[in-house]
Parts: C-alpha cells; structure tokens; sequence
C-alpha cells in the first residue's frame, strides 16, 4: 500500500488532515488573486494604490477580446490571466490565459465542446458562470457540460491534467458554483433540484474524491467557502434551507442548521464570531448566525440575492440587487445607513483600503466609502455596456470583465485598469 492509499484508508481525523496538509503546496504572491472572492476569500483586496476613476480613454492599461460569454472573474496568479469562457455559438466551454502585463493571449484551452445543457437555463445566466482557482501550479474550472458538473485540471500552459465527473445535475435557472482551493483539495459544490446534490472534496494533483456530502434535493447556486470561524477553519455552505460548516480536509461536519433560504447565490462572510448568510428565495433575508452553530443572532428580510457582502471592522457592507449599497451593525444587524447607486447587480463588490468598488449589470462601477457614518458615494466610472462579473483587485491594478455592444454585435473584453 502506497502513501497515498494509506491516507485514503484512514478514517477522517484530525491525523489524515494533518498529514494530507502537509502534502498541499500553493504557489501564489501577495499581489495575486488566486480564486474566487480574493486571497482571503472575503472580496477584500490586500492594501494597494488602486484608480478610482476611469473611462475608455482614462486609466486603461489594456483591454483583451474574450471569446464567447461568461460571468467568472478573473483569476490572476504570477504572469497570467485565467478566465472561464464559453462560445454559445460553436458549444465550447474552455479556460483563456492572457499575459498579465499586456494582455495579450497566451492560450486558449477547450474543456468542453459540445452537449450544452439549456434546457431551464435562466436568460441571465452563462455557461461559464465560475471563476477559475489556482494554486501556482495548475489551474481549475468547474463547468456544466452534458447534464453533469465536471471540475477540471490544467496546467499553467493550458494542457490538460486530470478531468473528474462530480455529480449528475438537474439544471435550474443556472449553475455557477466556483471550486475552492484548501490544503491539497479542491472543494467542488454541485446542489441541484435532482437527487444528485453533492459537495466534494477532490484530489488537487489526481481528481480523486477524497470525500464527499450528499446535499439536500433542491437548487442552489452558492460557492462553498473556507473560513477562519470561531478559532478554526471551516468549509462554510449556505443554501438547501440551511447553514452547514464542515472541517474543510475531511468533510466531517461540525455544525448544522437551519436558517439559510433555499436558492442562495451569495457567498458568506465572517466577522469570527458570526457567519453572515444571505438569499433571495422564496424569502428575503440577511442574517447573522453564531459561529459555534448554536443559533441565528439576528435576521432582517432584505433582499441581498446575488452579490457577496463585506465586513471590515465589525460592519458588514451589502450593494442589494436593486441598486442600493447599506451599511449594518454586524453583530446587532441595526442599519446605519443607505444609499442609491443605481442600476440591477449581479456582480459582488470588492473591499480596497477604506473604498467599495462595485459594478452594476450595465457596466457602471460605483466606488463608495467603506465607513458606517454615513453613505458617501466617491465615483462612477463606465466603461463597456453589460458586466455580470465581479472586479479582481491586485498588484495596483482592476481587472473588469464586460462586454460592449455597438452595431457591430456584442464583444466581451476583459480590461485591465491601472494609474497610467
């Protein structure tokens, strides 16, 4: 039996974690943005110099024609650019590398080709909804492809490593899930209204389930996330009608409850004490749960479906899908102020130093001040005419996926925006 096999026969205990983490190795900077929702998981940015005005001929460092169309953000990891991409036209779901410094196109992999799954897919939605994950040495997407979730590998130059099925998936509305990096796993969700909803935990360097959770019969659309809470790491899973907290190496549950809304498409936040969870369907709700499990704390019906929200020093920052940006006490949930910014939002908004940059489904980015005094909105800033993708913050620059319309047709760009 080889080490590997070892471990895999081991039961799950804070032994194999140990061991299986002292294999992981990630190879990331401090001016990289490896995953969804940033280094730390949170949509907060490391604190840099960031333009807090642009415009097509103001403070863009270059822009890239992307393929097809898709809502992932960008990844950004060394000298590369990783993107999801999906043509509708040809069927081809793949991963676009560009060069960090210029933009240029490096390469352009296809995953998929083929066997789109469109049957009860929200108009909204694209079939690259996911933003890639990467750890230095590979890179990992999630797509929907011929009725099934596969998460998929690939190396640095776009060849593949590894392809593994999760699970069957029943489509409804979308599927956008983004995979999650922890240790040598890569955390793949996959709920769905069929009887096939799983969560699992996948062998970075093979693919291989490591463990897996059967999750509730029922659609949602949230990424699980890896959280500092309460003292520990937890995998933190909101959706299903519940809040569910696992040890992120094993899958062993410490915590579960009810509270979540059904559909949830948010990913959560902490302030340490509390996991903040928020949906949209069938009720409205942000709530704050205690972090030990033993309860919700505080709950209100605001409507906070799509984008992630922000806390930064003990309050918690939201921009509602219907254009307006509020401001709560974190652990009492007391309102401190709102404000309009305007438009529908399905993008999150990122955290950069005492600024919120968020941008709106009509490519219109607000930047507003992180401060619960009262609502100061700093900038707007239009460039492209649609974006459904949250910004990427990193290394002094703003990447931002959108498209623009003209009479020539539709044309995704990824712009890169930085102080000339």
């Amino acid at each position: 039996m080889d080490r590997r096999e070892f471990l895999a026969a081991l039961p799950a205990c804070a032994v194999a974690s140990q061991l299986l983490a002292a294999e992981a190795k990630i190879v990331v900077g401090p001016n990289d943005w490896p995953w969804w929702r940033g280094p730390t998981r949170d949509g907060v940015a490391a604190p840099q110099k960031v333009p807090l005005e642009w415009s097509a001929d103001k403070n863009v460092l270059w822009e890239a024609p992307v393929p097809g169309r898709g809502h992932g953000s960008a990844t950004v990891v060394g000298d590369r650019v990783f993107l999801a991409t999906a043509d509708e036209k040809t069927e081809v779901q793949g991963v676009l590398c560009l060069d960090r410094k210029t933009g240029a196109q490096k390469w352009h992999a296809e995953v998929h080709r083929g066997n789109f799954t469109k049957a009860g897919m929200n108009a909204k939605a694209s079939h690259a909804s996911a933003t890639p994950a990467c750890d230095g040495e590979r890179v990992y997407i999630n797509f929907l492809n011929n009725g099934a979730v596969h998460a998929t590998a690939l190396d640095l130059d776009g060849k593949p490593v590894w392809q593994q099925k999760v699970t069957d998936y029943t489509l409804h509305q979308g599927f956008g899930p983004s995979p999650a990096i922890y240790g040598p796993l890569l955390i793949v969700m996959a709920d769905n209204k069929g009887d096939h909803g799983l969560l699992a935990g996948l062998d970075r360097a093979t693919g291989k389930p490591v463990w897996t959770r059967k999750r509730p019969k029922a659609p949602n659309y949230a990424s699980p996330i890896v959280l500092t809470v309460n003292g520990k790491d937890q995998l933190i899973q909101i959706g299903c009608d519940l809040i569910t907290s696992l040890d992120p190496l094993t899958g062993k549950e410490f915590w579960e409850l009810k509270g979540a809304t059904t559909e949830c498409v948010t990913s959560t936040v902490t302030d340490g004490t509390h996991v903040f969870t928020s949906g949209g369907y069938p009720r409205n709700h942000v709530a704050a749960v205690r972090a030990d499990g033993s309860g919700i704390a505080c709950d209100n019906k605001t409507r906070v479906y799509v984008p992630s929200m922000l806390i930064r020093s003990g309050y918690l920052y939201a921009v509602m899908d219907e254009g307006n940006a509020v401001c709560w006490k974190a652990d009492t949930g007391a309102e401190q102020w709102k404000g309009r910014l305007g438009g529908t939002f399905s993008g999150s908004p990122v955290l950069v130093g005492e600024h919120v940059i968020a941008t709106n489904e009509a490519a219109r980015t607000f930047v507003f001040k992180a401060s619960p005094k009262e609502f100061e909105l700093v900038g707007e800033n239009q460039l492209g005419s649609e974006s459904f993708s949250t910004p990427t913050v990193c290394g002094g620059r703003i990447y931002l996926r959108a498209a623009v319309k003209d009479k020539g047709g539709r044309q995704e760009k990824l712009f890169c925006i930085g102080e000339k």
